[in-house]
């Protein structure tokens, strides 16, 4: 996966967002983790970009499975079906692959909640903004998956009950999963951070994000890991 560090679009945005994201370490939020987004390829293309944009998780962001979560006050929610990759031990930057899937501890289901209120065409305003991230839904973390093993994987959502989408392929979407944990190491040692034990990465969705409505509720199943479900009120 190829770096984009020298974007002066991608320096900025990360700077502005890493400066808000340590105001609210500061101010009492712990650090959960951290984000992928627009890595499809034909999102990568849109952007003028090569790899995909990093945003940060803290643990306000983290709401329960099975909960019902308000939709007051969003301008256009989304659901994002995600591999959440569970990580064992810090990964410094220029890692090859087999030290990437040493540190990670294992991996599981997860659902993102964004809110696409501005359009998705500045990188510059998408990185200060966190990339629209509002909400993440955790799922059991199997660590018999340790080092990122996706062999045998299903994923299935549903919204309201029925099938919408199912994958087998979980990378098809999102590119390779080593490649995605890597460059967040790399990225994040660029901007004077580290990838760190403990934490955890969402890397991004697995089918094309669903636009959520209220009185909807979403399913993530990874089989056979588990799953993951919300529901949307007013």
């Amino acid at each position: 996966m190829q770096s984009d560090q020298q974007d002066p679009r991608i320096a900025r945005g990360m700077t502005a967002q890493l400066s808000r994201w340590r105001e609210r370490l500061n101010g009492g939020e712990q650090a959960l983790g951290w984000k992928v987004g627009f890595g499809a390829r034909a999102a990568m293309e849109k952007l003028g970009i090569t790899a995909p944009l990093i945003g940060f998780l803290t643990d306000r962001a983290l709401v329960s499975s099975g909960v019902t979560l308000s939709l007051a006050n969003w301008k256009k929610p989304l659901a994002e079906p995600e591999i959440a990759v569970h990580m064992g031990s810090d990964l410094p930057a220029g890692a090859d692959r087999d030290a990437v899937k040493r540190a990670i501890r294992g991996i599981g289901p997860a659902i993102e909640l964004a809110d696409l209120d501005r359009p998705p065409d500045d990188v510059e305003q998408i990185l200060a903004g966190n990339i629209y991230q509002r909400h993440v839904i955790l799922g059991p973390c199997d660590t018999s998956r340790a080092g990122g093993v996706l062999d045998g994987l299903t994923g299935r959502i549903l919204r309201n009950g029925t099938e919408v989408a199912r994958t087998s392929d979980p990378q098809a979407n999102t590119g390779d999963l080593i490649d995605i944990v890597r460059h967040v190491a790399d990225v994040l040692a660029a901007c004077g951070e580290r990838l760190r034990a403990g934490q955890i990465i969402i890397t991004g969705s697995i089918v094309p994000p669903l636009w959520v409505e209220v009185g909807e509720e979403v399913v993530f199943q990874l089989d056979p890991i588990g799953g993951v479900s919300i529901r949307f009120a007013a």
